[in-house]
């Protein structure tokens, strides 16, 4: 039974424009699942440079130090791209690093490509050995089926306990020219990230060099991926990888625009994933200002996100701030209670330490009946600042995560 779309999720799937130099195709593998496409492959035009960032876990799966491994090479020749949902192929051991091996040199060999330039990621149980024969198995279909226009069909492909697919674009015009952006993610559980979140896949027909798209990617990753969680668990498999074919032709080395609108097309997705966070049913944005440096602000700002007492009240539209307290203590950060102030949307709860005389439980109350909430906290030390995005946790998150294997 699909699962029911979370009421925090976009109307419609964004109309994403056709990429020049790279096409999409997605196929029913039965990796894990059936009746679905579990497997979506993108190939790319000679000429492609390839940056990405990647989850830094300890116990990170073999698609993932492949990546990392091969992130740096040159892009004279094309690339490709081959995702599959349902098997992590996670802690998989020499197992683990054979799928791999096999998924690469097939797509190399069917592509007339160097296994160099084939990225494979995967996503989905872990500790499962990966049947990847079943994905080697519909290269020809796959081959068959490339399409400039497919790449809606491949965010569906990479979903797991996704209620909807996810994308993204911008359009921005450089030197006269346009440039576009389209970007797909999938995302729900296990979000807590570090470098990267989950898969992420983003297109542009910009010239750029490698090393200013990474730089660029990196960036923008520790204002946007790196700033949401649903659950405080980072991903084994977190990977984002960002593809400039170059066919516009027009080069954004250096152009404000076009990182402005590469890091807008990344917050969007970042966001998304958190609108589809596990049994979700409100959207948090924590806003901290006036701690000592911008590293204690995310330390506290993370610290109320994760927090499941605050996620808890929020689901139970309860104002109960004395749970942001609790977690601005907690945070490992420098705090002065008595210069504590705390606010939901524009109504403040608490300032110098202390409720405020003014204060309305029936206003807290009605504000926590929204959708999308903020929850606001001063430290009134300095002029650090950070804004983090999670969701609550209700016990749909309970029900999916309990049953995830069954």
């Amino acid at each position: 039974m699909a699962p029911k779309v979370s009421p925090l999720a976009p109307a419609a799937f964004p109309d994403l424009p056709v990429i020049g130099g790279v096409r999409f195709a997605s196929a029913a593998a039965g990796v894990r699942y059936r009746g679905r496409d579990d497997v979506m492959l993108a190939v790319l035009d000679p000429g492609t440079v390839m940056a990405g960032v990647f989850t830094r876990s300890a116990t990170r799966s073999a698609a993932v130090l492949d990546c990392q491994d091969k992130i740096g090479g040159d892009g004279d020749q094309g690339a490709a791209i081959v995702v599959n949902s349902g098997n992590a192929n996670t802690f998989t051991g020499r197992l683990g690093r054979e799928a791999v091996e096999g998924v690469t040199t097939a797509v190399a060999g069917a592509l007339a490509l160097p296994q160099a330039r084939v990225f494979t990621s995967s996503t989905g149980v872990i500790g499962e050995p990966m049947p990847w024969e079943r994905i080697t198995a519909q290269l020809g279909h796959l081959m068959a089926g490339l399409d400039a226009g497919g790449i809606a069909g491949a965010a569906r492909a990479i979903m797991t306990t996704d209620t909807f697919p996810k994308g993204a674009t911008a359009t921005v015009t450089v030197a006269g020219r346009e440039v576009r952006i389209a970007g797909i993610a999938k995302g729900s559980g296990m979000i807590a990230p570090d470098m990267a979140t989950m898969l992420v896949y983003i297109f542009t027909d910009a010239r750029i060099t490698r090393a200013a798209l990474q730089a660029l990617v990196t960036e923008a990753a520790g204002r946007t991926f790196n700033c949401i969680t649903v659950d405080s668990d980072t991903s084994t498999s977190d990977t984002v990888l960002v593809a400039a074919t170059g066919a516009s032709g027009a080069d954004v080395t250096g152009d404000a625009g076009f990182a402005a609108a590469l890091e807008g097309v990344m917050r969007d997705l970042a966001l998304q994933v958190v609108r589809d966070g596990e049994g979700a049913t409100k959207l948090i944005e924590v806003q901290v200002e006036g701690a000592g440096d911008d590293a204690d602000a995310r330390r506290v700002a993370l610290s109320i996100a994760n927090s499941p007492l605050v996620k808890t009240a929020v689901a139970g539209e309860d104002a109960n701030w004395g749970r942001v307290v609790m977690a601005v203590g907690k945070s490992g950060a420098r705090a002065d209670r008595d210069l504590l102030a705390i606010r939901f949307g524009d109504i403040w709860l608490a300032r110098d330490g202390q409720r405020v005389a003014d204060y309305s439980e029936d206003a807290a109350s009605a504000y926590m009946k929204g959708q999308e909430l903020v929850i606001g906290v001063d430290l009134g030390l300095g002029t650090g600042r950070a804004v983090v995005w999670t969701c609550d946790l209700t016990h749909g998150y309970i029900d999916i995560n309990a049953d995830y294997r069954s």
